[in-house]
Parts: structure tokens; sequence; C-alpha cells
């Protein structure tokens, strides 16, 4: 089995889209796996205002969105392909927009039909939907890719707009979001005039609040069992009133946010393992050295391009699993009735 693919990610923290070329091939029971070429696409400010705002428009104008964001991440895929070899699928995550799962709610904007009309190339998008319906979370997703293309690491851990974990135990793969890292450390960052905390320095200059970190530490979601997971509603109604109302400075809420994150991620990694950590929050240096004073594990960062895409490989990874009909999602790591084929698949046929 040998498979050209093009995975696509969007994250909540709002850095741009992942778009990555990649190989895969099984020549026996184990997958293999190459990141051929990869690029990070900064949204423009009117992307940036668009997925923003889009959870507060009308119906037509969200759809309108749903389109024209489509059309738009085909159109970026078509130009980074220019000169490449065509793959024969692309995989769309789209940009996660609604997420609410204890409703039957999902949605990822740009329509994967948008996609394969603007590319020309056979597209597999809506990864989360059907997960949803069969009552399970619709996240994480990436952990079939942990498990099958990095099987040597005891945990697998990605900090983006969320942490979240991945590992097996008693022979079932499990993975939840631990808790909010940079889609809130970016919003602190914003509120200094930077973009992000490059290397952690925003939250190196502060200190820890015992009383703030308490309150994080003491939210429902982290007493709930898995399968769970996060998303920017969470955030708004339960973190940031909380940043909001403690009367601290910005580097104190940063440092305070650290903290939190390193202890989430301790409460789960609790043996002495190797764990892979991928993700922006990877090259955040203050981030990496709380890790390390809180969990018992050796930390493992892979090649810069499996740290910036990761997830964009997986992705295509996902797309290449439902295009030949196999499982691409647990059940275990997700709640959902059973195993199942997650996306949507809109073919092209290139006569």
């Amino acid at each position: 089995m040998n498979s050209l693919a093009i995975g696509i990610m969007s994250g909540t923290s709002l850095d741009g889209i992942d778009i990555a070329l990649c190989h895969f091939s099984k020549p026996g029971n184990t997958w293999n796996y190459e990141i051929i070429d990869a690029q990070t696409i900064s949204y423009p400010a009117y992307w940036i205002e668009k997925l923003n705002s889009a959870h507060r428009l009308g119906a037509e104008e969200f759809l309108l969105l749903h389109n024209e964001y489509g059309i738009y991440t085909g159109e970026l895929t078509t130009e980074f392909l220019r000169g490449k070899e065509t793959p024969q699928l692309i995989a769309s995550h789209g940009h996660t927009i609604f997420h609410q799962p204890d409703k039957k709610l999902t949605f990822q904007l740009g329509n994967g039909a948008s996609v394969a009309a603007a590319s020309g190339i056979t597209t597999v998008s809506d990864f989360r939907s059907f997960d949803v319906a069969l009552g399970g979370q619709g996240a994480p997703l990436v952990p079939v890719g942990d498990q099958l293309l990095f099987p040597e690491f005891g945990y697998c851990l990605n900090i983006g707009g969320f942490a979240n974990i991945s590992y097996e135990a008693n022979g079932m793969r499990l993975a939840f979001d631990t808790c909010p890292a940079n889609i809130i450390l970016n919003e602190l960052a914003r509120q200094k005039g930077y973009s992000f905390d490059q290397d952690g320095h925003l939250g190196a200059a502060g200190t820890v609040n015992i009383p703030l970190l308490d309150r994080l530490n003491n939210l429902d979601y982290y007493h709930q069992k898995h399968p769970k997971s996060l998303g920017r509603e969470w955030v708004e109604n339960q973190i940031i009133p909380l940043l909001s109302k403690s009367e601290i400075t910005v580097e104190d809420k940063a440092a305070t946010i650290y903290e939190h994150i390193a202890i989430q991620v301790s409460r789960v990694v609790n043996k002495n393992d190797t764990i892979l950590v991928t993700g922006g929050g990877a090259k955040n240096l203050f981030l990496i050295e709380k890790l390390k004073q809180k969990i018992p594990c050796k930390l493992f960062l892979p090649e810069q391009m499996v740290i910036d895409f990761k997830e964009a490989l997986i992705f295509a990874f996902l797309g290449v699993l439902a295009l030949n009909g196999t499982l691409n999602v647990f059940s275990s790591v997700t709640g959902s009735m059973r195993d199942h084929i997650g996306g949507v698949i809109y073919p092209v046929v290139n006569k």
C-alpha cells in the first residue's frame, strides 16, 4: 500500500493553515510515513476576523462562509502543490467553529465539496460529525495515527490551542484534551501587543498566583472521566471569566496558566516512559522546562517537520485510511458506540 496525500489542519490558535504533503506505505504490518514538504500559511487579517466571528453569523452568512473557506483552502493547496506531484487525496480537518458534543453538535468550517472543486483533487473532510452522531466526543482523532505511526512512544502529547494526550492502557488506546494551552497563552500575549508568547518570556516574567491556580485546577472538567474534549465555548465560559476577575498582572496570569498546563499534564503522565511532544507548545522553552519539572517521563522533541506538522500528517493518514475503507476512529478514545470510519469523501474523477 502506497499513498501520496495532503493533510490540512487549522487550529484554534489561528496561527494559520498547515499543509503537509505526505507519503505513506505499508510493506508489512507496520506503517511508514514521510513528510515530503510542508508549509504553514499565516492567516491574513481578513480571515482572522472571519474565523473569530463566525460563530456569531446568521445561518445564510455562515453557510456562505463555509463554502468560501473551502474554496480558499482548495486554492491554497493548489498553489502549494505547484511543481509537485499531484496527491491521490486531500484530507482537510477544517476550522472548528462549534464543538458541543453533549448536544451532538460539532462543526468544522470549510466545505469539502468546495475544497475538491477548487483543487480538482479527491477530498476527505468532516471527520468529526459521524463520531458525534454515534455518541462520541468527535475528538481527539489523532490517536489512531499516534498508535500506528508512532508506536515507540509511551505517550504522545500535542500542545496546540489545547493540549491533548494519547497513550495505551489495558490494551486500548486512550486520549483526551488535558487543558487549554495556546488558545489562552496567545490571548494573554495579545494583551501585551504580541501575537504569541515566544519562548515563554511573558510567563517567565510573572509569578504563579495560587488562588487563581487553585480555581483553575478545580474546574469540573478536570474531575470528569475520559472520554472528554474541550472547545472554544468552554474556554469562553470557564477560563476567561476567572482570568478577568483576577486582579493580577498579565505576566502573573501567564505564569499561572503555564503552571496549570504542567500540573494537568502531570496528572495523566504517571509512569516513567518516553513522551513525544509536538505542536507549537513544543517550541516554547519555558513550557518545556515546566513539564520537565513536573513529569517523570523523558521528553522527546522530534525533528522540526514533525513538531510543526504532526497533526496535518495524521489527518492525511486518516484520509488515506478512510479512502481505503479502514477504521480510523477508536471508540475507546472518543466514547462513540463503536469503532468506525470518519470522513466524508468527495471523489474527483480526472478523465
